[in-house]
């Protein structure tokens, strides 16, 4: 089990860095190993962050916030800029400024602050005021039962928007057809052959919003504008008041369009799949609100229920004899549409976030559906992902209401949300992991190097909210001592400047500056130590694994990341040449080895048994969740009940199965409650019924309890497991174990526990191979030990 944190370990910063003490030399943080990187959930809520109604005040230099960490001259009234050390004078408004009467802003337990840029968005289309717009993309080509499911949950999504928000309608299957909301007298739609890609101007002049296109609509409005109209800029677009209405007054007409809408009427030959254009669908869709609603914030919630077969995006053909792309077709370049896929799905997203709007996918299908295909248009716009056996699944059905709750459940969906960083001098970014895209903004703090999203200090987030995380990879560009940074100052400085739009419509800016000590590793390594955190690290390496697996080819990441830890080991270890047994690892580290032999087993190294689909969908979640969620992806929790003790972490080991034992293991993306084989009998009996046996009652709800409060929780909603011992559910917990016992040693395991058929090598037996080989100094694979 990993350490356990604190109530909350991100604070009110909301930043996790893997080292809190940062070498001096780039030479220096190259022997460290793990990367300098920081890990921020730019616009989580925490009740201590003060919200200032005025503007900040900018370095004239560097343009950085001035903040708690800058210098003040009372009797000059000047304040030091941190970053660039430039003298800057306050403006008339804070002349009563003094020690006495500080703004909040220099409060040294404030470093993030919030400030309330404008008033409300107002961003008026004809007659109505849009804070936010959502246009569902529903596939019709699916059975009954399934269109059922999705059409229900689409009704409950739209009775549970805000009254001013705006809704569109497209369905496709064979073609495309974009609904007119706003035709109420009958169902109206325009149709978009399926076959072939459309441009933008098209798509506005086949629905007559744009200049080149206008129609008399009658009722409506003459369109005009069409992309270049600016945000903030009131016009009459007849595209609004037709295809795009306040859920307020269009849900009877959705309602009752969905209550007659069916499915894909299309023939489908036999031996054949049919005729999806998923693609086709997503550029109307775009197309449609970027010609109407350029620059406000809106999402195309795309419900998908199979393969794309048809046009620009198609992942596979019509033929049913010809299977899916699995991972051993990428890997050996065949899969003739992938390329092709991803080249469309990657110019959409450029489109949708030149327009800042955002793409959902919600796919429901026994077989793959094209999320690895889809993964860049989602991922660059900061779009939500689930992916679920069926749309009456609760993964979907739960999932899907969360999106559209208020309150206290609610997601804390923001719009056009732009990241900027200023770092001190000689710190260089490369770049970023996570939901979104590089501005190309130059200035003297862009590395070299790139890592995900790089080569700027400025990158846009259509779509954020209070669980947004991003990783951020740090360079050191001194390589001499005599030029280190450290030695003029003590101090470094990383200010992250998060510009978004709430859900109300307030544009707000927030503002976290943080600040570590720079120290001499090569003299004395104790502070760099001390500063280690081994959850980020952990999940820092599994993203830049992750990564690294998806842009370089042929990338061995098991064997990568054994010769990293055996140089981590060699670095920070300590022990007699050539004497394993006199090997100790510093409490500071001592958990992060579990962490990587976890991780070398986990869905996002391994590979086998998951779809591409499957192995997208679990790196964007890994990508974008906070450091806590994604260290349970890594290395689940598990938890044990019974009689003789109260509820308690148990290793994730075989050795915790026991037949009067009920475990629960949260591996993020499933909730196993685990009853050893007495505890099944019993409950088979049904001595929980009883009234003499309410103790064994209450022992069988606990976890239950237990594993709802995980649930509900957390997005996306788990697949929730119920199995007992020796059933064949019961792999839901095997495959997450530690195999130390198997049919190799079953001899050796205690009376009702379990054993693992497998030829995987267990925690104890990787570590020792990581003590020998650290021992011995070399860089060669752990496989060679096994």
């Amino acid at each position: 089990m990993s350490e356990i944190p604190n109530a909350d370990p991100e604070g009110i910063d909301s930043v996790r860095m893997t080292w809190n003490n940062w070498p001096r030399t780039k030479v220096e943080a190259s022997k460290c190993v793990i990367p300098l990187a920081a890990s921020i959930s730019p616009i989580r809520s925490n009740p201590e962050i003060p919200a200032l109604p005025y503007l900040p005040l900018r370095c004239k230099t560097c343009t950085s916030i001035m903040n708690c960490f800058s210098r003040v001259d009372f009797t000059a009234k000047i304040w030091i800029c941190p970053f660039c050390f430039q003298r800057n004078h306050f403006p008339p408004h804070y002349s009563m400024i003094s020690e006495t009467n500080l703004p909040a802003e220099l409060y040294s337990q404030y470093t993030t602050i919030e400030y309330t840029i404008g008033d409300k968005n107002h961003n008026p289309v004809g007659e109505f005021d849009v804070k936010s717009a959502f246009v569902f993309v529903l596939d019709t080509c699916m059975i009954e039962e399934e269109f059922e499911y999705v059409k229900s949950e689409v009704k409950r999504a739209v009775g549970l928007l805000p009254e001013n928000a705006m809704v569109g309608f497209v369905t496709f299957g064979t073609q495309v057809q974009v609904h007119e909301l706003g035709f109420s007298d009958m169902s109206k739609v325009y149709v978009f052959r399926g076959t072939k890609e459309i441009s933008k101007d098209q798509i506005m002049e086949q629905l007559g919003i744009g200049g080149a296109g206008r129609r008399n609509v009658p009722g409506g409005a003459v369109g005009v504008g069409g992309y270049q109209q600016q945000r903030g800029m009131p016009m009459q677009n007849s595209g609004v008041s037709r295809f795009l209405l306040p859920a307020s007054d269009c849900e009877f007409t959705l309602n009752s369009l969905l209550d007659e809408l069916q499915t894909d009427q299309w023939p489908v030959a036999p031996g054949n799949r049919p005729s999806r254009c998923t693609g086709v669908a997503l550029s109307v869709a775009a197309g449609l609100l970027g010609a109407c609603l350029p620059g406000t914030g809106a999402r195309i919630v795309a419900l998908v229920g199979g393969p794309c077969t048809e046009g620009p995006g198609a992942i596979i053909s019509k033929d049913l004899s010809d299977p899916v792309r699995s991972h051993k077709d990428l890997d050996k370049d065949a899969a003739p549409y992938f390329k092709k896929a991803v080249k469309f799905y990657d110019s959409l997203a450029k489109q949708l976030v030149s327009q800042g709007h955002v793409l959902d996918l919600f796919a429901s299908a026994l077989d793959q559906v094209g999320v690895a295909e889809m993964k860049v248009a989602v991922e660059r716009t900061g779009g939500l992902v689930v992916l679920s056996e069926s749309f009456g699944h609760s993964v979907f059905k739960d999932s899907f209401k969360r999106v559209f709750d208020s309150g206290e459940k609610s997601l804390g969906l923001c719009f056009n949300g732009t990241l900027e960083i200023n770092c001190s001098k000689d710190i260089k970014i490369q770049g970023i992991i996570g939901p979104c895209t590089s501005l190309e903004k130059k200035g003297p703090s862009v590395a070299d190097t790139v890592i995900g999203e790089g080569n700027t200090t400025a990158w846009k987030m259509c779509g954020l909210d209070k669980s947004s995380c991003f990783t951020v990879f740090f360079d050191i560009s001194s390589s001499e001592k005599s030029n280190a940074p450290g030695s003029a100052n003590p101090q470094l400085y990383l200010q992250f400047l998060t510009s978004y739009q709430n859900p109300e419509g307030m544009t707000l800016l927030r503002v976290t500056t943080v600040t570590r000590r720079w120290v001499d590793s090569a003299v004395n390594s104790e502070e760099l130590v001390q500063g280690f955190d081994q959850e980020t690290a952990a999940v820092v390496m599994a993203r830049f694994t992750s990564l690294k697996m998806e842009s370089e080819e042929g990338f061995d990441a098991t064997r990568w990341l054994d010769r990293n830890l055996i140089r981590f080991c060699s670095k920070f270890g300590e022990y007699r040449k050539d004497d394993p047994s006199s090997f100790t690892l510093n409490s500071f580290f001592s958990f992060f080895p579990q962490f990587m032999f976890n991780l070398r087993r986990s869905q996002f190294v391994q590979v086998f048994n998951n779809s591409p689909d499957e192995t997208a969908y679990f790196r964007m979640l890994l990508n974008r969740e906070n450091i806590t969620n994604a260290a349970v992806m890594i290395q689940p929790s598990l938890i044990s009940y019974s009689f003789n003790s109260l509820p308690q972490p148990a290793l994730l080991d075989v050795a915790s199965i026991g037949a009067d034992r009920i475990l629960l293991l949260d591996s993020y993306f499933s909730v196993v409650v685990f009853h050893g084989m007495t505890i099944a009998q019993w409950r088979n009996l049904g001595y929980q019924n009883q009234p003499e046996h309410q103790v064994f009652a209450q022992l069988l709800q606990a976890p239950k309890d237990d594993a709802q409060a995980i649930i509900h929780e957390r997005f996306p909603v788990p697949r929730l497991v119920v199995c007992d011992q020796h059933g064949s559910q019961a792999r839901f917990l095997l495959a997450k174990l530690n195999p130390s016992a198997t049919y190799n040693n079953a001899n050796e395991m205690a009376a009702g526990s379990d054993i693992i058929f497998t030829d995987d090598v267990s925690l104890q037996v990787f570590l020792r191979a990581s003590s020998e080989v650290s021992c011995a100094v070399l860089t060669v694979d752990f496989n060679y030990r096994f």
